[in-house]
């Protein structure tokens, strides 16, 4: 269950633009499925869980969508905004996309099964996790989108060891990012 607890670590940087945005995923995506050519220790396990919190157009299915891209998905990737969940093989890895949009109770994510993919090893990116409220896991990452005209404020928190790992491998590639401390 989600409990409020300080990250372990943080990073914010601006995309002042939808494709910042959509790069920004894509130098993520093979940290988290294990496709980047770092040495990984024996027990490294690819795989996660990713919260995407921002208003309405932020760029949370933007964000996903090239994630997915760049983990190796060649079908249309959609948004589960009416479908709750789209699914997907990553060859050793499935990945899973959830929207919470529609949810009006915090029960609704449990009672739709969706408790069983988070024990799987795969990677799971959820849209509105906050409409599952405190019932839901930690995630290893949660990213938040905010406005910020012209572009978006995008803050990274890692809430376990493995989301740590994520963001100390992230930040030399995020050169071109106007980060912020």
């Amino acid at each position: 269950m989600s409990t409020t607890r300080e990250p372990l670590a943080t990073l914010q940087l601006y995309a002042a633009d939808e494709a910042v945005t959509q790069h920004l995923a894509e130098l993520l995506s093979p940290i988290v499925c294990g496709k980047d050519a770092l040495q990984r220790p024996e027990n490294f396990k690819a795989g996660g869980h990713i919260h995407l919190e921002g208003d309405l157009g932020a760029g949370k299915t933007s964000f996903t969508r090239a994630f997915l891209r760049k983990a190796g998905v060649t079908e249309r990737i959609k948004s589960p905004s009416y479908a709750l969940i789209e699914s997907y093989n990553l060859s050793s890895l499935n990945a899973y996309h959830l929207d919470f949009y529609r949810f009006s109770d915090s029960r609704e994510w449990l009672d739709a099964g969706f408790r069983d993919i988070l024990q799987e090893n795969a990677v799971v990116l959820i849209e509105w996790p906050e409409k599952a409220g405190k019932l839901l896991p930690l995630a290893d990452l949660t990213i938040k989108l905010d406005y910020c005209e012209p572009g978006r404020q995008i803050q990274l928190a890692a809430y376990s060891k493995k989301g740590k790992e994520w963001l100390t491998t992230l930040k030399p590639l995020l050169r071109e990012f106007p980060l912020q401390d």
